[in-house]
């Protein structure tokens, strides 16, 4: 298992690291990261839209779920039934979200490996340039960039969360954790990135990937509202 890891996911990834350093970056190692990032990105964009766009349906969906689970509480296979068909007629896969972590989550393992040691094991005809822009250390932690990532998480979360009226009725239990991960979700970043020693490489990552879902959301939220969902 460690082999096909290291085959499919770490090797190419560090050598594109490697290649974007030399050839695309001016050698700036963060420049370099950022261009990795996009181009992860918009590889995998197909699987990242489906799966936030289908989630961003969920939550609108929520007020007719609830209809549903009222209306058949006492008859679980025609609430089931019912809510199959309100996900076959808005398109949605209710598990996609599950799917699309378990599908990122060796990739972010492997950039994470990259980036804390990758760099240090291979030769180059010269010392690698840590300093990105000429300011910052990315081989240490830096304040600045993790509160950016903290920061462009939180809003990316503010714009996945619908716009709920006020007669939509007492949150369930789903919405309430929806609405407390807008927060969480930034202070557990800043945690695992700040109190955790990584290095700025990884906090770059992770604002770039942020700043990337930030647009990929504001075109989702833009085609669900001519949806009328």
């Amino acid at each position: 298992m460690i082999n096909l890891f290291n085959k499919f996911l770490y090797d190419p990834l560090l050598k594109s690291l490697v290649f974007l350093y030399q050839n695309f970056s001016f050698h700036d190692l963060g420049v370099a990261i950022i261009i990795l990032t996009i181009i992860i990105r918009f590889v995998l964009f197909p699987l990242f839209y489906k799966g936030a766009k289908d989630q961003a349906i969920m939550q609108r969906l929520s007020p007719k779920i609830k209809e549903i689970q009222k209306n058949h509480k006492d008859d679980k296979e025609k609430q089931t039934r019912a809510l199959l068909d309100l996900y076959k007629e808005h398109k949605v896969n209710p598990f996609s979200g599950i799917l699309l972590l378990l599908i990122q989550l060796p990739i972010l393992i492997a950039l994470y490996k990259v980036f804390l040691d990758g760099l240090s094991t291979i030769s180059l005809n010269g010392p690698i340039n840590n300093l990105f822009l000429g300011i910052v250390d990315l081989s240490q932690k830096n304040l600045l960039i993790v509160a950016i990532a903290a920061i462009v998480q939180y809003y990316q979360g503010k714009l996945a969360l619908p716009k709920t009226s006020k007669t939509s009725g007492e949150p369930d239990i789903a919405e309430r954790l929806g609405k407390q991960m807008v927060f969480m979700g930034p202070i557990l970043t800043f945690v695992f990135l700040y109190f955790f020693n990584l290095p700025s490489a990884v906090a770059l990552y992770w604002v770039t990937t942020s700043a990337f879902s930030v647009v990929q959301q504001i075109i989702i939220n833009k085609r669900i509202k001519l949806m009328n969902i």
